[in-house]
């Protein structure tokens, strides 16, 4: 954590015209989470005591998101430039004394540890008075170039457009993030021109502004992959592969076991125990926890469920918010639960929908049961004891509950509570007519010779 204060300006008033969406580019997710969030929680670990978020096109959508974290925003009226956008957040932060580290929305793989090593590079022995993050990308393409001494002090900083063929063929880019003290800062925002190919007012020209002052500015390197900007859906694709590879990896390295670890697809917040195995084409929706243990079979789907230690799901699973499956439980092939409990050792093996339900310990839950939870207007609970046997094609209609040991005849329609250690049986009347069978078969069969 940096010992000095840190506030953040995230860059997010442009309108990413090439996602070519409705909905703002920095509130695409990546693993289940708007990428922009990605970024905030990076800076907050890092230490950022304030975040400000410069928001122009379609800015009630970034608003929607940010206000409940307590992460402020502030307008963009004209896109004019990354230090005009820089400037805007002045008043928000205008009794801010400390390190100002300005970033982009699109940008969601900065890490705490480089946000921290920027801030820290302030205050060594030389105290420049701008810290840069470069890069070295494999294909360096149209970004901003960086010239920097050995040391890593900047001599001179470069928009690609406006760039010289020498200057070009540096391989050291901009990444665009940049720490700067909040009392330095201000000044060379105002200073900042837009005399250039584009008629816009650059962030890198503090830079230079600082350099023709005789000041110090300096370039640390991170790797391309913390400065992976997203702008269309296919860098959106590869943000999520490259996310979703370090994840998979990181699992593996805390002891889960991952089948074919190419084919499973964790969420931002997906928290796994020891000696989980998960087999392949898993997809793990927000808000999953996994105790130690555990298996996920093969083709099944989790989101908003926690499964504790020892507990089989799938394969062909399906586990919606608030499913709860206890110790050494069983969720077998084709078995969807939803806002339901499964007590420990209790099994619900085959083609089974368990909704807004209690599943006691050690009850069985047979082939083909539902529970019919919903009558239209409003949702009701099952509660099946401990012990409980229930039958295979039976309907449970809530609100219902099956006593402790009690056992549901197969195919039954439950509509009273059944009491304890009983017998439920709810079925027609099963009548035998001997020889109809062949004598209908006899009959059709002249039918349709006779056409």
């Amino acid at each position: 954590m940096a010992t000095q204060p840190i506030a953040a300006i995230i860059l997010a008033a442009g309108k990413g015209t090439r996602m070519k969406s409705d909905l703002h580019k920095v509130l695409h997710p990546i693993a289940g989470r708007p990428m922009l969030l990605h970024l905030t929680d990076s800076l907050a670990e890092a230490g950022a005591s304030e975040r400000v978020v410069v928001v122009g096109s379609q800015r009630e959508q970034v608003e929607a998101v940010v206000h409940p974290l307590g992460i402020r925003t502030v307008v963009q009226e004209h896109q004019m430039g990354t230090a005009h956008a820089a400037r805007e957040a002045q008043g928000a932060l205008a009794r801010f004394d400390g390190v100002v580290v300005v970033c982009f929305g699109d940008t969601p793989f900065l890490s705490p540890a480089t946000i921290e090593r920027l801030v820290a590079r302030l205050d060594e022995y030389d105290h420049p008075k701008i810290a840069v993050l470069g890069f070295r990308p494999l294909d360096p393409g149209a970004y901003g170039r960086i010239i920097a001494d050995s040391d890593g002090r900047i001599l001179a900083m470069v928009e690609y457009k406006d760039a010289s063929p020498t200057q070009r063929a540096e391989k050291l880019c901009n990444s665009g993030v940049t720490a700067v003290r909040a009392a330095d800062l201000w000044p060379l925002l105002a200073r900042v021109k837009n005399e250039n190919a584009a008629g816009e007012y650059y962030l890198p020209d503090i830079v230079m502004l600082a350099l023709a002052d005789g000041d110090r500015s300096v370039v640390i390197e991170a790797p391309e992959a913390e400065v992976l900007g997203v702008n269309s859906r296919a860098d959106l694709a590869h943000a999520e592969h490259h996310w979703q590879r370090a994840r998979r990896a990181h699992a593996m390295a805390d002891g889960a076991t991952l089948i074919a670890p190419e084919t499973v697809w964790f969420a931002w917040d997906t928290v796994l125990g020891r000696d989980v195995t998960i087999e392949p084409n898993v997809v793990f929706g927000p808000g999953v926890a996994i105790a130690d243990r555990v298996q996920v079979r093969a083709f099944s789907h989790l989101e908003g469920a926690t499964i504790e230690s020892g507990a089989t799901v799938g394969p062909y699973a399906r586990l919606r918010p608030g499913a709860r499956i206890g110790v050494n439980a069983h969720v077998g092939n084709f078995v969807e639960v939803k806002n339901a409990t499964l007590g420990e050792g209790a099994k619900a093996n085959h083609l089974t929908y368990l909704g807004d339900a209690d599943v006691g310990a050690k009850a069985n839950i047979g082939a083909g049961t539902i529970t019919c939870n919903y009558d239209g207007f409003f949702k009701y609970r099952t509660t099946i004891g401990a012990g409980a046997f229930v039958g295979s094609n039976s309907a449970l209609v809530a609100p219902v509950t099956i006593g402790d040991g009690a056992i549901v005849a197969a195919g039954s329609v439950i509509t009273k509570d059944v009491d304890a250690d009983a017998l439920a049986l709810a079925r027609g009347t099963q009548a035998a007519k001997p020889g109809w069978a062949k004598r209908f078969r006899e009959m059709m069969a002249a039918r349709k010779a006779a056409k």
